[in-house]
Formats: C-alpha cells, structure tokens, sequence
C-alpha cells in the first residue's frame, strides 16, 4: 500500500516561473532584495532532489549558508531519510541528495558529481571565476549538470560577466534576467517607495532596481536613463538618418546602428554573424530601402574583404591592390558606386578614443537617447578603459565579450552633423 506525501514547496510569483520556464543549463538572476532569492533557488533543488539526483546549494560564507540549511530541513522533514548535520547533507526517500557548502573554502568540492548546483549571492563570492572554472564546472561534467547564479549585483565583476553572457545570442547554453524588487508581488509598492526615499540614489539603484553600477573603470554613464529611444520600422517625414556600421571580424558580430539625427535617437540596430558577405551588404541596403539615410559611416578597417566580394560578384571592374588605406579607400569607392552614401571611418586608438569621448559625453549630458537592446546595454555598461604603460588608454569590452554595437553606436554619433556624402546618387 503506498504512502501520498504532501510537500509545502515555497510559493513562486509571476516572474520566478517566467525563469524556470525560460531556462537554460547556465542561468543567471539578478535581482533587487527581497525578491525571493532563497525561496527560488530552494524550489529548484528540491525540485531536482525530489527526482532523484544529487544537488548543491553554495554559500559566500557558513553564516549565510545556516539559514537556508534550516529551511531545507523543515521543507523537506516528510521525505528526508538521512540527515549529516556536520556536513550538511540531506539524504532523500527516492535517492535524492542535497549537499549545503561554503565557498569559504571551495577546494572541500573537487571530485564531487552534481546534476544542479545554486550559488547563492554569487556577486558577492571572492574570486568567483576561478572558484567557477577550477572547482564548480567540472562538477557538473558527469551529468551534464546545470546552475543557477543568484545575486543582487555588486558592480561589474564576474557576476556580471556571466549575466551578460546570459544576455548574447552566441552561446545557447546562457540565460540571465535582471529581476527588480518591485517584480515581487508580494513586497507591498509602498515600502519600495518608502526605500527610494530614504536610500541613496545609487544604493536604491543597486538593492531594489537591480543594476550593475559604473565602476571607476566604465566609460559610460547614465546608459540606462538614456534607453528610452522608440524604434521606427522606416524612416519618417522630414527626418534625417545617419547609419553606424561595424563589420564583423571572426568571432564577432556585424551590427548597424540606425541614429534619426532630427530627434537625436536611436531608431533600429540590426546585429547579426555567421552570416555571408552578400546577405551582410544584403542587410545593409535593405536598412537603407527603408531610412535613406543621408549619410552611412561604415568601419573601414575590416570592410575590404567582404566587399571586395561584393562587388566582383556584381561584375563590378575592381583593381587587387593591397597598399594600406588606399586599397580600402577603392573598395569604399566602389560601394559607393552601388548607390549607397558610404563615408570610410579608420579605427585607430586615436579615432576609437575621439568618438567613444563624444559618445560618453553625450550620454552625460542627456544628448542621445537609444533603444532599450538588452545586449547594447550590457555591452556599454561593461566597456571600460585600460592605462597602457606607455601612458596611452585603450578603450575596449571585457576579455571574452564584445563591443560590437558600442562601436557602431559612436560611429554612427559620430555622423551627426558631419554633411552627407556629396555627389552621391541613391538608390532607386
């Protein structure tokens, strides 16, 4: 005669179901306080243990680490079969295990198999990538395992990393959200107002918004108030466009900025890669069927090869030459040939720096404002600046990321007011 155990699981909102069913092996919460952190990463390990595999919840510190321990027992008393308070593991009924550990010393956790892990306040975790990459993924390996990285954010550290892996369409494995407290139904609206009140600006912005703060290094300020750009399907009447284009190197992403210069926005970006030469100009015309913009400034550094393509395919006449700037300066000459008002832009560290600086300072001053693109925001908020020894700054994202729209978005500011291409013929 079988035995029906009622479990009381932790109630979940709106918005921790919409990331369960949203995700991936890698997932990535960033959250304001008080959203339900615990409550959800205790229903994930659970919900895995009660299937019979063996899971891990991972604390910053042992002190932070009792509490959850705590209610994983009283949760979990109907079905647990054995308890080892020392080492804090929970033995389940139908064969399911729960191991609680401190990342205060993460070295306890090599040889161990999980099919879940949580790590709970991950932003806050010391060295929290080489405890990732040495000690927590390969103890995922086994079962093809998968994680949950719960934090509210602290800066820009890897943390934010990881999230904003989340955030790019290049690995499927990633996904993140960024959960503000107010997405918690349960939190009543005015004791947020009341924090927003009594908070500084920044702290508020950190603890109940969810956002990764500037740090001294970023390059960009007030990203996040200037997102509130509306996206135009075409051009309008009596507006002025100018395109931003930055090319796609290997590995990276092809991305055109669409700026209306009459409103001072951002209208449309189009990012793309693993894409053919032909489809990319493919792209760009399309996007100019439908601005006509007066002006397309297109990063000239990587621009000869794949339209030097173009164009032979076009039965154009193209002179193979390959002296510097000269040899891109024809391959622009002969797109412009085609119809399209292209005006070269050279990246060097000089010219990088020139429109990454008009770029910052329009953002300070509230002189642009851009669409609301998760992985353009991601990208600006993590570009940065590095001292080089020879006195010198490089601009550029973090190791491991890219900076594709932020180039094409500086680009393309800096078209605005520079006059159209002259001479030039559009497109019928």
């Amino acid at each position: 005669m079988s035995t029906m155990l009622n479990l009381e699981l932790p109630r979940l909102h709106a918005g921790q179901q919409r990331c369960i069913q949203e995700g991936r092996r890698f997932n990535v919460l960033c959250m304001g306080r008080r959203w339900g952190k615990s409550a959800f990463g205790l229903q994930r390990l659970i919900t895995g243990a009660l299937a019979g595999r063996s899971v891990a919840w991972m604390s910053p510190t042992y002190k932070m680490l009792r509490e959850v321990w705590r209610s994983a027992k009283r949760l979990l008393r109907a079905v647990i079969s054995a308890v080892n308070t020392q080492e804090k593991r929970i033995e389940l009924m139908g064969g399911g295990v729960i191991d609680f550990w401190s990342l205060e010393n993460p070295e306890a956790i090599r040889g161990r198999r999980y099919a879940l892990l949580v790590i709970d306040e991950a932003a806050m975790v010391g060295e929290l990538q080489e405890i990732w990459q040495l000690v927590l993924r390969p103890t995922l390996t086994d079962y093809r395992g998968g994680a949950w990285l719960l934090s509210t954010p602290k800066g820009r550290n890897f943390f934010w990393h990881c999230w904003s892996l989340g955030q790019e369409e290049r690995d499927p494995e990633w996904r993140s959200w960024q959960m503000p407290t107010a997405s918690n139904p349960f939190i009543a609206p005015e004791e947020i107002q009341a924090a927003q009140r009594e908070l500084p600006e920044l702290v508020f912005s950190q603890e109940y918004l969810a956002q990764f703060l500037d740090d001294a290094s970023s390059v960009f300020r007030r990203v996040l108030p200037a997102a509130t750009a509306q996206a135009q399907q075409a051009g309008q009447r009596g507006h002025n466009y100018v395109f931003g284009v930055d090319w796609a190197r290997q590995g990276d992403f092809s991305v055109i900025s669409v700026l209306d210069t009459t409103l001072h926005q951002q209208v449309a970006l189009e990012r793309f890669n693993q894409v053919d030469y032909e489809v990319q100009v493919g792209r760009l015309q399309g996007l100019y069927e439908r601005f006509r913009p007066q002006l397309i400034i297109a990063e000239q550094n990587s621009i000869g090869v794949p339209l030097l393509e173009k164009l032979q395919r076009l039965g154009l006449p193209v002179q193979h030459r390959n002296d510097g700037d000269r040899w891109h300066d024809r391959t622009n000459e002969k797109l412009q040939r085609l119809g399209l008002p292209v005006q070269p832009f050279v990246t060097s560290n000089a010219s990088k720096m020139q429109i990454i600086d008009a770029l910052a300072l329009a953002f300070e001053r509230g002189d642009l404002q851009i669409l609301n693109d998760p992985v353009q925001l991601a990208e600006l908020q993590g570009f940065g600046m590095e001292r080089l020894p020879s006195g010198l700054v490089r601009y550029g994202a973090p190791s491991g990321l890219h900076d594709d729209t932020v180039m094409a978005l500086a680009i393309g500011y800096s078209g605005l007011g520079r006059p159209s291409a002259a001479g030039l013929v559009a497109l019928i």
